[in-house]
């Protein structure tokens, strides 16, 4: 049976005109993985709700009738090794990878999406637009503008899209190197009507995202997604979730979340409550008593992420009850020092009680995301980890714990974009397992390897894009990168300027005429007061 027929639509798709402009809207990605996307959901139903577009969904798996001209071609970016199905997807329609290589016969191929929003750079060269941000209003723009020079060259559209609040066109910068594989010198717009510098569109209303559509099909089966707050309060100064999404916007209890979770339970039982800080809406209380209500008894509500102080015994209570058993906190380090350091406003005690109160509340297990290489650790404040993790197994004895641990990646935008990954985290996560396997405490690390290849394209400028459709041949393992690296030596930086360099703050960055929330001076002060407390 046919994937598409097996969705239930949370909305009414309108019948295109007869010169609506054909739109491919693809995920780079098995169908499963893309449909679970809410982003991807949102935008596919933006187009599908306008008669002016003939939108085709396209997924890596499966397709729906593609058109034989499409004049659009779009991606939504999540995962940055995707970038390897975007090439594919553009090879199999005959589309040339460099945006420079193509003409007007080519669609205009654009993208949108975290990836992208973040440091579109290292993709630059693939792409002819950017959308930069939300897209509520973003894409609405993006199609009225489009329509004014539908019928004009390829220069011509470009131009105009530039002008677009939060429509990025890489093609229309220039970006000067102090040497080929040195620092960069500067990035110029081209042309006196694109501005020097991008601004994303954030969307600053009060009715946020749900699912537009469901299915058992879903890497998530059946599930209902409703986006309860939008970025996160809190500014630990290696995130991105908060620091790129500012200002942190909750949905109306009234005007949004419950008439979407109405409109979702008519198709399903199963609710996901989404966003990187849920439990710090104003009125998360009263949605819970509202989901808690004895009609919904037989509903599955899981959330995204908890906050640790949140974690309340009723709250346990309520989500076991509810289906749930497992919850995730993120600590990142049982260093009071670290926790300092990155802004984590969180006591030792704080987690220990969280895990008390998942215990008494019903939750069987306890999933707790920990960091490696965070700026100025060392040992000692690992070890300060180990004995956070034994005393929490103690105070709630019989509770399931799970330490996912990852490597610090800077990330553009925040405050700690200048400084490189710390090579001693490969050492630090095998020590961690090997004395958490004597303690019984379960162990997730993530691949340093795989914080390698991120730092990489985190901190990448288009330089890249050479490597990135090299490492398509030799896969996606850190040695591919390696490889590549030594085939293109000379005409880019090496590995470790991208990963592990610290680098300085008043140099020009490969995003820094993309502008993030904050002001760099803003981010500087951030990295300042986080030095600052070491020394």
């Amino acid at each position: 049976m046919n994937l598409f027929n097996q969705e239930r639509l949370l909305f009414n798709p309108i019948s295109p005109d007869s010169d609506a402009i054909p739109l491919i809207f693809a995920f780079p990605n098995d169908y499963n993985v893309g449909i679970t996307s809410l982003g991807y959901q949102i935008i596919w139903a933006k187009f599908a709700t306008r008669s002016d577009v003939n939108v085709s969904r396209l997924f890596t798996d499966i397709q729906e009738n593609l058109p034989q001209n499409p004049e659009l071609l779009g991606f939504s970016f999540s995962w940055e090794l995707d970038y390897v199905n975007i090439l594919n997807i553009l090879e199999s329609l005959d589309i040339p990878f460099a945006s420079k290589e193509r003409n007007n016969k080519h669609p205009l191929v654009f993208g949108g999406g975290p990836v992208l929003t973040a440091n579109p750079e290292p993709f630059a060269d693939f792409f002819d637009v950017i959308l930069l941000g939300d897209g509520e209003n973003l894409i609405n723009d993006f199609i009225k503008s489009y329509q004014t020079v539908r019928y004009e060259n390829r220069l011509t559209k470009l131009k105009q899209l530039g002008t677009v609040s939060g429509v990025y066109v890489p093609s229309l910068y220039q970006v000067s190197y102090e040497s080929i594989d040195g620092n960069i010198k500067s990035i110029t717009s081209m042309d006196n009507e694109i501005p020097s510098t991008v601004e994303k569109q954030t969307y600053r209303g009060n009715i946020l995202s749900a699912s537009t559509v469901v299915t058992e099909k879903a890497a998530w089966e059946n599930i209902y997604m409703v986006e309860v707050v939008r970025s996160c309060p809190e500014m630990c100064r290696f995130c991105l979730a908060s620091y790129l999404t500012l200002p942190f916007r909750n949905a109306s209890l009234e005007a949004s979340l419950i008439p979407a979770i109405e409109k979702g339970l008519k198709v399903t039982n199963r609710i996901g409550l989404l966003g990187a800080s849920v439990t710090q809406h104003p009125q998360f209380n009263h949605l819970l008593d509202y989901l808690y209500q004895p009609k919904y008894e037989d509903v599955r509500v899981s959330i995204a992420s908890v906050r640790t102080n949140t974690l309340t015994a009723k709250l346990a209570k309520i989500l076991s009850d509810r289906q749930t058993k497992s919850v995730t906190i993120a600590v990142e380090s049982g260093s009071e020092k670290i926790r300092k350091i990155i802004n984590k406003k969180l006591e030792n005690q704080e987690i220990i009680e969280a895990a008390i109160n998942a215990k008494s509340g019903g939750l069987k297990n306890l999933k707790l995301y920990g960091m490696v290489g965070i700026p100025e650790e060392n040992e000692e404040d690992i070890e300060q980890t180990i004995l956070m993790l034994e005393s929490i197994k103690k105070a709630a004895p019989g509770l399931r714990l799970t330490f996912g641990c990852s490597t610090f990646v800077p990330k553009s935008h925040t405050p700690f974009q200048w400084l490189g990954v710390n090579k001693l985290a490969q050492k630090r996560l095998k020590y961690l397992e090997k004395i958490l396997a004597k303690n019984r405490i379960e162990f997730r690390p993530e691949s340093y390897n795989w914080s390698v290849i991120q730092a990489l394209i985190s901190r990448g400028d288009r330089r890249l894009s050479k490597l990135l459709q090299l490492t398509r041949y030799y896969g996606d393992s850190l040695g591919s990168y390696k490889r590549a690296f030594k085939e293109l030596k000379g005409q880019l930086p090496p590995l470790d300027y991208y990963v592990h360099h610290d680098w300085k703050t008043d140099q020009c960055l490969p995003w820094s005429h993309l502008q993030g929330p904050l002001p760099e001076t803003t981010l500087r002060k951030h990295l300042e007061a986080a030095m600052s407390i070491t020394h």
